[in-house]
């Protein structure tokens, strides 16, 4: 195929999500051990809203640059491969090599391939500190990118790199070796707070592992949406706000096993009082702030102790997890629900849409027409 000399590229100067801009550059060219991607889709993380703010800062050493290319999840088609070397180094094995034409999505973190995620990777995240993906085309080292299923769609497998990722380590982090939710007939029951990407994937595979789901909201539109995805219980915490009372109840005092935990500072307390004892908060995001009110500190140490919780980061997953979590998806047939595609064109709009908090699942970007 031929390749155009130029390309469009969203950047934004992480001043503020009005400001988004779309430019040209050259098309990149593989070197070494890369290939060159065209990107098809790209879907959206909340982070991503965050880099466009200046906000992303919490990570202790990572410097973003002054302007920089967003989001870090895409599906894309290779197109061409530079020079592949036989070093022993564990980022050049074979089992990373991709042909043209081969259907692929990026990792979060390229270098982070097994094990605990170090700082080396974090400053090497797509979409900030590295540049991005909402690109027509980009350049990937070979063990950066992971084949993905056929029968999903480009849009479908855009949302697995963060959002179905993280969820998947929620889930499984945990667990001793050989071991994933579901396998060892063990019932369990996962609370999902909200609606979004991590929480609608997290729910989708933990009713595909045949556990007992619950998922909250603010919306009733939302949460019948949930039911038909697999949630056996549903709570609406804008009409409830003892929504953990209500966990409690329909658990019958068990409380939930495991809790995808979204909201933070507003959500935080809530979640320990509606764990079971021994259970596990995944803390994968704060979506109602990064501190608590005056006046409500939350004494983390009473809480965790309080019902022998375990209470767990999750910044992403390795490679080898991502692999895993494909196979389970290709055994289960399970498909990534996206909430709303815009264009390439449209991009700063649909950063603004999922800022807005409106979507139920994922929100994409259709790179290539």
């Amino acid at each position: 195929m031929a390749l155009p000399q130029k390309i469009k590229q969203w950047v934004t100067g992480q001043d503020g999500l009005d400001k988004l801009r779309m430019e040209e550059v050259d098309l990149p060219t593989p070197e070494e051990d890369e290939v060159l991607v065209e990107v098809h889709a790209v879907s959206l993380n909340y982070r991503d809203t965050e880099v466009a703010m200046g906000l992303y800062n919490h990570h202790k050493g990572v410097t973003q640059p002054p302007a920089i290319v967003p989001c870090s999840d895409m599906c894309g088609a290779v197109v061409s491969c530079g020079p592949t070397t036989n070093s022993p180094s564990p980022f050049k094995s074979p089992a990373f090599r991709v042909q043209p034409g081969d259907r692929v999505i990026s990792t979060f973190a390229p270098s982070h391939l097994t094990g605990q995620i170090q700082a080396k990777d974090i400053g090497n995240g797509l979409g900030g500190p590295a540049p991005g993906v909402l690109t027509q085309y980009r350049v990937f080292p070979t063990y950066g990118i992971v084949k993905v299923p056929e029968y999903m769609t480009d849009e479908e497998a855009s949302c697995l790199p963060i959002a179905a990722m993280t969820a998947w380590m929620s889930l499984n982090c945990m667990r001793p070796k050989g071991e994933l939710i579901g396998s060892t007939g063990k019932k369990e029951i996962v609370l999902c707070q909200g609606t979004g990407g991590v929480s609608i994937a997290a729910a989708q595979q933990a009713a595909a592992a045949g556990q007992e789901v619950i998922v909250s909201s603010s919306s009733d539109e939302k949460l019948e949406k949930a039911r038909k995805i697999g949630a056996k219980e549903v709570i609406n915490y804008s009409k409830n706000k003892d929504w953990d009372v209500e966990v409690m109840e329909k658990t019958n005092d068990h409380g939930a096993d495991l809790i995808i935990e979204v909201g933070g500072a507003a959500t935080l307390r809530k979640s320990f009082e509606c764990i079971t004892f021994g259970g596990l908060i995944a803390c994968v995001g704060y979506l109602s702030g990064k501190q608590d009110a005056e006046g409500d500190r939350t004494n983390t140490n009473l809480l965790a102790l309080k019902r022998n919780v375990t209470l767990k980061g999750i910044v992403n997953g390795p490679r080898d997890k991502l692999e895993e979590m494909l196979k389970f998806y290709e055994e289960k047939q399970i498909r990534s629900v996206v909430d709303k595609v815009f264009t390439f064109e449209e991009g700063g709009e649909a950063i603004k849409y999922l800022f807005s908090g409106g979507h139920f699942g994922k929100v994409v970007i259709r790179v290539k027409e």
